[in-house]
């Protein structure tokens, strides 16, 4: 997600500069003004490749901020006050930016401020979702079910996540390791084999000249090629930051061959399971639909839920407006339709969701059981290729003193 530097007014009347991070400018402006703040002012950080990421948010994301949830709820069922909660949590802290965050939310609800209000002073560790859901408890009164709800949710996320990434880690180790032999044989091996050739005069069948001529173009060329490439990997991350770059990379992703349908899946689960949690913590539909249109993770199919939302707010159902954006399969589309008509929309979007987590997994075991054999192969015959061109005028060598 891009940062964003905000220019915003306080329901008491004071004008303060804070950094946000968000999908885009709109959805940040409506998620601020939904808060109570007034926008005046939404720029984005510039350059934000070269800056590093916030120490805090890397340490108290995942495991970590889900720990945290689970001990907060066993706090919060124990009947303790929100203080003593608070000083618990606190107490069994390290020191660093952590502890000295959560020093300032306590002092914040001591001094009067919701828990939701204290945590929503610091948006770039506490999730809008999380923060919307914690205000949601506190305002029916059911706090611990609301938070069990949200970490329920947190740990089918995080589940989720952990398979896309693992199915990803096997392909990414093997890509770098025949990366590695390759440049390896093509920078060292090939230029002394080539070397012994030149010394003996030897006539060279044509595979040879071919694989002895793309070594000494590498060997020429990377001195050049790695700034050169350095330079075009900053330069299309600072295009694809852009609203248009992201948007016509977010449209390339769900038409390519196979991953396409993935991306789509993955995204429809994500955004049914934050929908499901959100409706189940009391949050009206639309708020609740505006709030998971993030978890997409794609501009065009954000832009394209962005109408269906509007559609709703006009007082269309919730299923006909999803099938005017076209990406909503007919199965998701009949089994939403059902959960508004029975009145347990929740509980459809739950089991929409978990249907295409599990095509989700489905795609990614089908990914990697195809992925494996065809890099493994495509590894045997490059290296196997590279070494048997090498050797042939060896054995010529041989044949002809034989």
């Amino acid at each position: 997600m891009a940062c964003f530097r905000c220019k915003i007014g306080t329901a008491d009347g004071r004008v303060i500069e804070k950094d946000f991070e968000a999908v885009n400018r709109d959805l940040l402006r409506e998620s601020l003004e939904e808060q109570g703040f007034h926008v005046f002012i939404i720029k984005k950080r510039p350059l934000q490749f070269f800056a590093s990421q916030e120490g805090s948010r890397s340490q108290f994301s995942g495991r970590r901020f889900l720990s945290f949830n689970q001990e907060l709820l066993v706090l919060l069922r124990s009947g303790l006050p929100i203080l003593q909660v608070l000083d618990t949590i606190i107490d069994r802290m390290e020191s660093g930016r952590i502890l000295d965050m959560f020093r300032e939310i306590r002092q914040s609800v001591k001094g009067g401020s919701a828990l939701s209000e204290a945590f929503g002073q610091f948006p770039r560790i506490f999730p809008h979702l999380y923060v919307a859901s914690i205000k949601a408890g506190e305002r029916t009164g059911d706090l611990p079910v609301t938070l069990g709800r949200y970490i329920l949710y947190q740990k089918r996320v995080e589940a989720l996540k952990a398979r896309v990434k693992g199915a990803a880690f096997y392909p990414v180790i093997l890509s770098a390791a025949v990366i590695t032999v390759v440049l390896f044989l093509m920078l060292f091996v090939v230029p002394r084999f080539t070397q012994i050739y030149a010394d003996a005069n030897a006539q060279l069948p044509w595979i040879t000249r071919v694989l002895i001529f793309v070594a000494e173009e590498l060997t020429r060329s990377l001195p050049l090629t790695i700034p050169l490439a350095v330079v075009g990997v900053l330069l299309a991350r600072l295009f694809f930051r852009t609203e248009k770059g992201a948007l016509l990379l977010d449209r390339f992703k769900i038409r390519l061959f196979f991953f396409g349908g993935m991306f789509v899946d993955y995204a429809l689960s994500s955004f049914c399971r934050t929908f499901a949690t959100t409706l189940a913590s009391g949050i009206p539909a639309v708020q609740a639909m505006q709030m998971a249109r993030g978890t997409l993770n794609n501009r065009h199919l954000e832009k394209l839920l962005t109408s269906a939302i509007r559609k709703v707010e006009e007082g269309m159902s919730i299923s006909l407006s999803l099938e005017q954006t076209s990406f909503f399969p007919v199965l998701a589309l009949r089994m939403i339709g059902v959960g508004e008509t029975t009145g347990a929309l929740a509980d459809m979007l739950n089991d929409v969701a978990e249907y295409y987590e599990g095509e989700v997994e489905r795609r990614l075991d089908r990914l990697t059981t195809m992925i494996e054999p065809i890099m493994m192969l495509a590894m045997g015959l490059l290296i196997g290729g590279i070494i048997v061109a090498m050797y042939i005028p060896i054995f010529q060598l041989a044949g002809t003193v034989n």
